[in-house]
């Protein structure tokens, strides 16, 4: 059974910074590729960054200069590093690998 764990999400001001993790299990996680999308309240899910078993990674324009994804196979978990948040950042981000499992999501909320 494919799980995803999403964890770090929370409160932080603009121009702050957070970390996501999402921990998987039930798949033979350096083989595939992970993803991290965001969904705005009104707004549809939309994906924001990507790294592929290679570790070639792949960002939303959006993203570009401000977040990292990282992958750590050793403890089958992938990584979102956002800096300079902008309440625009506001969203519940979500883990998600092939076909179609996603995780629960995290909520983060940028905001003074």
């Amino acid at each position: 059974q494919v799980r995803l764990v999403e964890s770090g999400g929370g409160l932080v001001q603009p121009g702050g910074s957070l970390g996501l993790s999402c921990s998987a299990s039930g798949i033979i996680f350096r083989l595939y590729t992970m993803y991290w999308y965001r969904q705005a309240p009104g707004k549809q899910r939309e994906l924001v960054a990507s790294i592929s078993s290679t570790f070639g990674t792949n960002y939303a324009d959006s993203a570009k200069g401000r977040f990292t994804i990282s992958r750590d196979n050793a403890k089958n978990t992938v990584y979102l590093q956002m800096n300079s948040l902008k309440p625009e950042d506001t969203a519940v981000y979500y883990c998600k690998t092939a076909p179609n499992y996603w995780g629960q999501g995290t909520q983060v909320t940028v905001s003074s």
